[in-house]
């Protein structure tokens, strides 16, 4: 699948921030075609993993409560400049898509 995460990690004072942002239609199941009437099926991400340097450092089971093109942001100790970043997921149709990045 094509790059469906940006993603950004930054290093400030001993703690790492990771920003991602993933490109995805996030469809509820709860609403209906305009043009059909026919309802849109649920089409969601169920699984966030972001690891540092191979190590999970946050797992996420996601619904269709999520908007779409979910932004994320979030924290962690240990890590350095160079560090690798790396986020996963996984969706309601088992379509996947990953990303990685550098801690800066």
């Amino acid at each position: 699948m094509e790059n469906t995460i940006k993603i950004r990690a930054t290093l400030e004072n001993g703690v790492t921030t990771v920003k991602l942002q993933i490109l995805h239609p996030m469809d509820t199941g709860l609403f209906r075609d305009a043009k059909t009437g026919n309802v849109i099926p649920a089409y969601f991400i169920k699984e966030l993993r972001c690891e540092h340097n191979g190590k999970l450092v946050l797992e996420a089971l996601w619904s269709i409560a999520i908007s779409k093109n979910p932004y994320l942001s979030f924290s962690f100790e240990g890590g350095a400049a160079g560090d690798t970043v790396k986020v996963s997921w996984t969706d309601n149709k088992e379509i996947s898509g990953s990303g990685e990045t550098q801690i800066s």
